[in-house]
């Protein structure tokens, strides 16, 4: 099983263009039909795209709501500008039809109360706070059933980017673990990806999640990683930047990371 996770930029490309190459992302992601796609970073018009969409920070003008589709049309002129000013975002996964979808839910990751509890215990200051409430992340779940018989619980998650403290994103991380090994059965192989904003290197929830009590897979070289619990798979790869190039420009400010479930 074949599982992808990748931070589609709104749909922009590096450095940013005026148009959106939503479509051409969708297309590469694809094309070597593996069985699951986690996205993130989708703008709320383009989530019907894909086989399940949650959105995560909802279309506004100013303070207003807005619908989706007056969000893209306001984003047109230039995409590579506006990003996601007027289209908000969601998460994503484009699912193979030779896995059968069995349950979907989702969670709010910095959620008030639970962002007033962990400001208190990790000290932080006004200014963290305000950063980690503006913009609202989710972690989503689908229950899949393979024709083996083997079932999974895939959790794709995007935690907050606030690099000047990135204990911010390690207890969203934490919440989206706890919330994916809550949710999946106990015969489910468990799958956590997606941009947890947050390295190997400098993360204690990724310490614990690969040590004995979590028992999940080693994390990628990045900060976009797929962790399995419950299966062997192969460490995570990242693409080279070849493999989504656009002309001069790459497809997204990321690459796609892959894991293969044995």
């Amino acid at each position: 099983m074949l599982v992808r996770s990748w931070n589609l930029f709104h749909g922009n490309t590096k450095p940013p263009q005026r148009r959106a190459f939503l479509d051409e992302m969708i297309r590469l992601s694809t094309i070597d039909d593996p069985d699951v796609v986690c996205v993130q970073e989708v703008p709320a018009w383009a989530l019907g795209k894909f086989t399940v969409g949650d959105i995560a920070a909802r279309p506004v003008l100013g303070p207003v709501p807005i619908p989706r589709e007056v969000g893209r049309i306001l984003t047109e002129p230039n995409h590579g500008l506006l990003r996601s000013a007027f289209t908000g975002q969601g998460n994503a996964m484009l699912i193979a039809s030779r896995l059968r979808l069995l349950d979907h839910t989702s969670l709010q990751l910095n959620a008030r109360r639970f962002r007033a509890r962990q400001a208190r215990a990790l000290g932080l200051g006004p200014v963290a706070r305000v950063a980690w409430a503006k913009e609202r992340r989710i972690v989503q779940a689908v229950r899949l059933a393979a024709a083996d018989g083997r079932t999974y619980l895939v959790a794709n998650t995007h935690c907050t980017s606030y690099p000047a403290d990135q204990r911010l994103a390690d207890a969203e991380l934490l919440r989206a673990a706890w919330f994916a090994v809550s949710t999946a059965k106990p015969e489910d192989v468990v799958v956590l990806a997606g941009d947890f904003n947050v390295t190997a290197l400098r993360s204690r929830t990724l310490h614990d999640l690969v040590g004995p009590e979590w028992s999940f897979s080693q994390p990628g070289p990045g900060i976009d990683h797929v962790l399995v619990r419950g299966a062997a798979s192969t460490p995570v790869r990242r693409w080279d930047d070849e493999q989504r190039a656009q002309g001069e420009c790459l497809l997204s400010d990321h690459a796609p990371v892959d894991v293969e479930i044995r």
